[in-house]
């Protein structure tokens, strides 16, 4: 019985385990691969491999819309310039526009250009896929930033906006103002250009120029023409009086309304006597009427003997 005992024990040492825990005959033991089943490393680089793949595939669909959108932009940045001159060509050519003063037609024109090309960036944005409400945020907070830096140009906007609705000049206008003068070539929305007589140009920033007082010389139909002569003080006034109401009167360009050549004796010294002439002209022959009288009365004098004042020196002692 003994010996049957022992060969049972024998025979189930095969197939039965221990009591520390060693698997049966025919099963895989703990932490090894079933039959069939793959091993671990290589599921982890086939899972590896399929995630390059599909990271792969998404930049590619990626950037094959971005290019996509990117180019179609481009068209909608073409077509809109386009559209934009077209625009503005029409407007040019319209038969409102044709009625609107010059400076007023250049004004116009330029704000219409900028809203124009403001609302073609935001639709270019837009396309790109850029969310408008981000864009939104970032304009209004660009805005506020924007204007505390360039409150200068603000006013000059402001200023300009003044200058329109106002109309202290016109696009022509001789004027001087703001420590310039020139005549009148343009308002823009930010500055006014003038040209000087001897042509250079000037750009005065419109929020200076609203602050400035401002002469407009061709404003008026008519102008008047104030000139001072002097001679010595032995000289008769009647005479020298005679002499250049003679000379203004016989001008084709001095106007006899709204009041006739005036010349008088207007001061003295002790060496000379002063006279002033006054004629009213057209704006236009303003400065060839001046130069004409001032050489016509200067040869008149000369020709009826008009002797000029003495030059007096002064001799100090010395103390």
């Amino acid at each position: 019985m003994f010996r049957c005992c022992c060969d049972a024990l024998i025979s189930g040492s095969g197939t039965e385990t221990d009591h520390r825990g060693e698997s049966k005959e025919g099963e895989p033991r703990e932490g090894e691969p079933k039959e069939g089943e793959p091993k671990k490393e290589g599921k982890e680089r086939s899972m590896s491999w399929l995630n390059d793949t599909t990271l792969r595939a998404e930049l590619l669909v990626f950037f094959v819309r971005l290019a996509g959108k990117a180019a179609f932009a481009l068209i909608v940045w073409l077509i809109g310039r386009y559209a934009i001159r077209l625009l503005l060509k029409l407007a040019d050519r319209s038969p409102s526009a044709a009625g609107l003063d010059p400076m007023v037609h250049r004004f116009v024109r330029s704000f219409l250009k900028t809203a124009l090309y403001l609302v073609l960036l935001i639709s270019i944005v837009g396309i790109l896929g850029v969310p408008m409400a981000s864009v939104v945020a970032v304009l209004a907070s660009a805005g506020v930033a924007i204007g505390l830096a360039v409150q200068g140009s603000l006013s000059n906007l402001a200023g300009g906006v003044m200058l329109l609705i106002f109309r202290p000049f016109h696009a022509g206008d001789y004027v001087d103002a703001a420590g310039a003068s020139g005549t009148v070539q343009e308002v823009n929305l930010f500055y006014t250009v003038l040209l000087s007589v001897d042509n250079k140009r000037i750009t005065i920033p419109n929020g200076s120029l609203m602050n400035a007082n401002v002469e407009n010389h061709t404003a008026e139909p008519i102008r008047r023409i104030d000139l001072t002569f002097s001679c010595a003080r032995g000289e008769n006034p009647r005479r020298i009086q005679a002499l250049m109401q003679k000379e203004a009167e016989g001008h084709e360009k001095v106007l006899l309304t709204p009041a006739p050549p005036f010349a008088r004796l207007t001061g003295e010294s002790k060496e000379e006597l002063l006279f002033t002439l006054r004629v009213w002209c057209n704006t236009g022959d303003y400065w060839n009427l001046y130069y004409d009288l001032l050489q016509g009365i200067t040869e008149c004098f000369a020709e009826n003997g008009v002797k000029s004042p003495t030059a007096r020196i002064r001799m100090e002692k010395e103390a």
